[in-house]
């Protein structure tokens, strides 16, 4: 009786997940539309100069996707958001929260091979003399793939033997290469969610590079050993000594998750900190979070008021209902009061950039004379509200930054995440705009320090704790 219920759920279940429309057009017409009059920096990115190939642009895409099945979307709706050139927008599939039985029908007309396992490994065995070195059977992490040559000139497929069996089926085709003058090129590289990518290919003897998509071993001669799941959460808070000098505090992220541990690790510590002349803080690819994350180190690195520029919302109703209006965990009883007095503001301002935040500046009743220097080491990854720390801490006379420039992804923040119409795309883009973007606008530029490390530096902790030294 529970299995004849189970089965009716799933049942069930799959077919409202596909009862949703999924037509590519319609989608992409709803992309497009949402982010025109929702989105707070369509009007920074789309003026008079590029208007007019913006919708040259748009409508070529759209012809597109008035011909192209639902999981081609995609790769559309990136190509067109690429376009404002702005980090906090993306478009993709949480798999997680997806029934697997609709991902494997969403992804069924993906191209396939006539080629099975046996197959193939047969042709492998009667022609192992002839056949170029590049075919055989390859591997990466949960994939097993079988490269054969296609019956166009100087062409090989890449092809599913083994994968999750969710996302990726046996016979799908993974990949295509091509031959020229003894080197490998990509044709296309389809990613996990089966996007189309062209990453750059570097072959070295049993090795295939594709970059990000990882280093593929051959098979049997080298076999991978199976990966041990990894433990440790590289994205937590950590404190240590490093000399009688020098204290290091690590944050990889400022996800709100996070507050907890960063406020309780300051907290133990205090007495190491209060003691430390030098603190070293390790803010490095840290891709941001909730502001509220690094309150609590904010009076180590103060020197005087602190500066924090104001910011305007977009206030449509889309904005308001799927951004501002929503049920938010981990925030304390007092920041949902504040959000409900945010929402009657902004439903006050609608359709307009409502400046809901207004300028301010922090003030600690003193100076501490500890730590005494304050350095902070940011790179690349370094984003979204990682660089408001930044921005705050750089107003400090204690303060030093060291690295690379910052991601540039801190002129426009407040995310709103939503479905569309075919509910396996999730889409988030910027509701808000800060005020620094005026007169010093960050975006895709970011954020300099006072002293670059250089590119062949290996250990760039070290390299700030001896800087002064040298």
């Amino acid at each position: 009786m529970k299995n004849i219920i189970l089965s009716v759920l799933l049942f069930f279940s799959f077919n409202n997940l596909w009862a949703q429309n999924c037509n590519c057009s319609d989608n992409f017409r709803y992309l497009t539309n949402r982010i025109t009059k929702n989105y707070v920096g369509f009007k920074d990115k789309i003026t008079i100069k590029n208007q007019q190939q913006f919708q040259k642009f748009t409508d070529s895409l759209q012809k597109v996707a008035d011909r192209s099945n639902a999981y081609k979307c995609l790769n559309l709706g990136r190509e067109w958001l690429a376009f404002f050139k702005d980090k906090h927008i993306s478009f993709g599939m949480e798999f997680d929260k997806l029934n697997p039985d609709s991902v494997r029908h969403f992804f069924s007309m993906e191209e396939k091979t006539s080629w099975t396992e046996n197959v193939f490994k047969s042709y492998l065995a009667q022609n192992k003399e002839s056949i170029d070195s590049i075919e055989g059977i390859w591997s990466f992490g949960i994939y097993e793939v079988g490269i054969i040559k296609d019956i166009k000139p100087n062409q090989f497929i890449g092809f599913i033997l083994k994968a999750d069996s969710i996302r990726w089926m046996p016979q799908q085709i993974k990949f295509k290469l091509i031959k020229k003058d003894s080197q490998y090129q990509t044709m296309f590289f389809n990613g996990g969610d089966h996007s189309e990518q062209h990453p750059i290919l570097l072959k070295n003897g049993d090795t295939l590079n594709f970059g990000i998509f990882g280093k593929w071993i051959k098979s049997p001669k080298t076999k991978q050993k199976t990966l041990q799941p990894i433990t440790v959460n590289n994205s937590a808070p950590s404190f240590s000594i490093l000399d009688q000098k020098t204290s290091l505090i690590k944050l990889p992220s400022f996800n709100s998750k996070y507050k907890t541990q960063i406020d309780s690790l300051i907290l133990k510590n205090k007495h190491q900190i209060d003691r430390t002349e030098h603190l070293i803080l390790d803010v490095r690819d840290n891709s941001g979070g909730s502001t509220k994350c690094f309150e609590k180190l904010l009076p180590y690195l103060y020197t005087n008021p602190i500066k924090v520029d104001g910011g305007i919302v977009l206030a449509t109703e889309d904005n308001i209902r799927d951004c501002y209006e929503i049920d938010y965990p981990n925030i304390s009883k007092q920041s949902k009061i504040e959000m409900k007095n945010d929402v009657k503001k902004l439903r006050a301002h609608l359709e307009e950039h409502y400046l809901l935040y207004k300028e301010y500046r922090i003030k600690f009743s003193k100076v501490l004379k500890n730590p005494s220097r304050v350095s902070i080491i940011i790179n690349e990854n370094t984003a979204s509200s990682a660089e408001l720390f930044i921005l705050r801490a750089e107003q400090s006379k204690k303060v030093v930054l060291y690295g690379s420039n910052t991601s540039g992804a801190v002129d426009y923040g407040e995310t709103v995440l939503i479905k569309l119409p075919c509910n396996f795309y999730s889409l988030s883009y910027p509701a808000s705009k800060s005020l620094h973007s005026v007169k010093r606008p960050l975006d895709n530029v970011g954020i300099t320090p006072n002293v670059k490390i250089p590119s062949d530096t290996t250990n760039w902790v070290e390299f700030v704790r001896t800087y002064f030294f040298k």
